[in-house]
């Protein structure tokens, strides 16, 4: 009597899923995150009909809001490629607020005292401010193998007390008392290129064509896909190791303080004590999202504002907490993550 064969399930490996697979996987994750979003905010108490509205029509046709969309977004972009660049070298880069705060505050000492092409110098100093914040904890990687996530991390806590310390003590704006700066002059400003823009965002999406260029069609980019893929055996085959992950680093750095300058400029008109609250922990994400690639991290990162925008309005119109809006980003983050399983397996039956 033959034995009744039963099917056998395992996990296989897909070794190069192709772009059209990755594309409907990331798609469908995409849809499943917000259909999870969707039915949690009608459960919240957000009418049904009123979501689409919410979430494509306001942001389509309203101006303002999609004004806003690209202001938040010019920044997001920045520290998301700052975040990409130090990830390609397998540096886990966790301190972007602080490397934005000194970047502001680069900014800052150029606007209170301008002198020469302001917001050139301004855009400088914010790099070299950002940059000389992550010199630390890459040197103690490089040398002592002390963990830069750890370094980085508590490197932020130093700059947000030092930002605390200036604004309301030093730079505390005589006018009216308010911990924040004295308002930056009309000079220092970054200008409105169009539609009520700002100009951050050029600045933002030549950052990122740069580093893509870095990246991905220069000596240099090859150095950082051998240091990521196999440090060792880069050090072996004579690729300058150290330098090409402190150069990453340094570079990611100033794309982070760079992020700063076009808030305190662009946004604020001055230096303010939680300018930088969110873009750090959202930078870390954007560029896991776009897979560490700063070309992608252009649309990954509106897409970003684009929640950050329609979670601010849904405060405001339907009392939605904050803690909300911070799930609808986690639910989309989760699945887009998983999509990535989905993508290099496959179930395959056995006899």
């Amino acid at each position: 009597m033959a034995r009744s064969w039963r099917p056998r399930f395992v996990l296989a490996v897909r070794e190069n899923p192709s772009a059209l697979r990755r594309a409907v996987v990331l798609s469908v994750a995409v849809a499943v995150g917000i259909a999870l979003s969707g039915l949690i905010l009608v459960v919240a108490g957000v009418p049904a009909d009123d979501l689409a509205e919410e979430f494509v029509v306001n942001m389509l046709s309203d101006t303002d809001s999609l004004r806003a969309v690209l202001v938040q977004g010019a920044p997001l972009m920045l520290v998301g490629v700052g975040a990409a660049l130090a990830f390609r070298v397998n540096f886990w880069n966790i301190g972007l607020d602080g490397q934005m705060i000194f970047g502001a505050l680069g900014a800052s000492v150029v606007a209170l005292h301008p002198a020469g092409p302001v917001l050139l110098v301004m855009a400088v100093a914010a790099c070299v401010g950002g940059a000389l914040w992550a010199v630390l904890p890459a040197l103690l990687r490089l040398r002592l193998g002390i963990n830069e996530i750890i370094a980085t991390l508590l490197l932020n806590y130093v700059a947000q007390n030092f930002l605390l310390h200036l604004v309301y003590g030093a730079w505390k704006d005589p006018l009216d008392g308010f911990p924040h700066s004295p308002a930056f002059p009309d000079v220092a400003r970054l200008p409105v290129i169009g539609a009520g823009i700002s100009s951050a965002l050029l600045i933002a999406v030549v950052a990122a064509v740069a580093a893509w260029w870095l990246t991905s069609g220069t000596r240099f980019g090859l150095y950082m896909r051998f240091v990521q893929a196999n440090p060792r055996a880069a050090a072996a085959l004579g690729v300058p190791l150290r330098t090409t992950v402190l150069a990453s680093v340094l570079i990611s750095a100033a794309c982070a303080g760079l992020a700063g300058f076009c808030i305190v400029s662009g946004e604020e008109g001055r230096l303010t004590q939680s300018f930088y609250v969110g873009y750090g922990f959202s930078g870390i994400l954007i560029a896991f999202l776009a897979r560490n690639s700063p070309l992608l991290a252009i649309p990954v990162a509106l897409a970003f504002a684009w929640l950050v925008v329609t979670g601010q309005s849904l405060q405001v119109f339907y009392q939605i907490p904050f803690a909300m809006v911070q799930l609808i980003q986690a639910i989309i983050v989760i699945c887009v993550a998983a999509s990535e399983f989905a993508m290099r397996h496959r179930l395959q039956v056995v006899r």
